[in-house]
């Protein structure tokens, strides 16, 4: 059974039994990926509902309809909350779920509609040093991103809601940068992810104060690492449970991007192998400074406490687990990042 989706029994014996926060709501939303191991949730607004259970400030999701009664239907429900909505969608390209202009254009249509602040998408298919053993074969997928990108932003413009290109372990924090300078476009920006480039090597504050000028939407996330034999481990952990300065993180944002709303994204799953000493790990990266490399080896081994691993446990204790997680950042944003 999808625990989240089908709650209401949940939720009801939760509230008889005083479980229920009574916290004040958060400034923090909660991006659906923070279920994206176990709940999966499939509809818009009943995760509209679920977050608001939770105390959350809104919620980052694709529109589970485009249909104008269920949009009206969300964007009056976010409203009565007083819950802000980002979309995610797919950029146009051949890799799309649903190819050509048509498909996105209608996305950010319906996304203007239902008040989105913003747009998630990413560039990229996969892992860069999953997905790419060559470096031809990344600089194609790049050069299609850059036409996907000018495509999308053509339709944005149109319709005035910012595109929000996520750091998805594809680019690095310099390769972002140097886009969203190239591009120039108000209506163009990143989903700044507070972890994803540790696996590219990227000091993480360093990458915050790096992007966080171009921040419309965010994915704040705690991080943990430990050594493998071919690099290093890395997981999310719930905020303040991990290695990264949260409160730096979220300062640094916030002075740069005011308006900016900042966006829980908890991933409960077991670490991801990021394989830094192998030779195909660097295929893409010809010219990447070891200093990096040494940089975060270092980081690694001094890194402290034991990372999660919940892929043996039961289901019913998954669930709880990844609900867990979001609770708990919820609760330490509250109380620690002013939020």
């Amino acid at each position: 059974m999808n625990r989240l989706l089908n709650r209401r029994t949940f939720l009801a014996a939760a509230a008889a039994a005083g479980t229920l926060s009574a916290e004040p709501r958060s400034k923090m939303g909660i991006a659906v990926t923070s279920y994206l191991s176990f709940g999966r949730p499939s509809d818009t607004l009943e995760f509209l509902e679920h977050a608001n259970t939770l105390g959350a400030g809104g919620i980052q999701m694709p529109l589970t309809s485009r249909q104008p009664e269920y949009v009206r239907k969300l964007r009056a429900r976010a409203e009565e909350l007083g819950m802000y909505f980002e979309a995610i969608a797919s950029l146009p390209g051949p890799l799309a779920k649903e190819p050509g202009p048509a498909p996105f254009e209608s996305a950010v249509a319906a996304a203007k509609e239902a008040g989105a602040l913003a747009i998630r998408v990413n560039c990229l298919p996969g892992r860069r040093y999953e997905n790419f053993t060559n470096l031809a074969d990344w600089q194609k997928a790049v050069a299609q991103a850059r036409q996907n990108i000018d495509t999308a932003l053509r339709i944005v413009e149109k319709y005035q809601v910012p595109l929000a290109i996520e750091n998805h372990k594809d680019f690095t924090a310099g390769e972002m940068a140097a886009l969203m300078k190239e591009k120039a476009s108000r209506w163009l920006g990143v989903c700044l992810d507070t972890g994803n480039n540790i696996a590219l090597l990227d000091d993480p504050m360093a990458l915050v104060e790096t992007l966080a000028p171009y921040a419309v939407s965010t994915h704040i996330k705690d991080m943990g690492v430990a050594p493998y034999p071919d690099g290093f481990l890395l997981s999310e952990m719930p905020l303040g449970e991990g290695m990264l300065d949260m409160r730096r993180i979220v300062d640094t944002i916030r002075r740069a991007r005011p308006a900016t709303r900042l966006t829980l994204e908890m991933i409960t799953r077991d670490p991801l192998k990021v394989p830094c000493l192998t030779d195909p790990y660097w295929a893409t990266f010809p010219e990447r400074n070891p200093l990096y490399l040494a940089r975060t080896l270092r980081m690694v081994r001094d890194a402290k406490g034991v990372l999660p691993v919940v892929s043996g446990l039961p289901r019913e204790a998954q669930l709880q687990a990844e609900e867990d997680n979001v609770k708990k950042s919820l609760a330490y944003a509250r109380q620690h990042l002013g939020l």
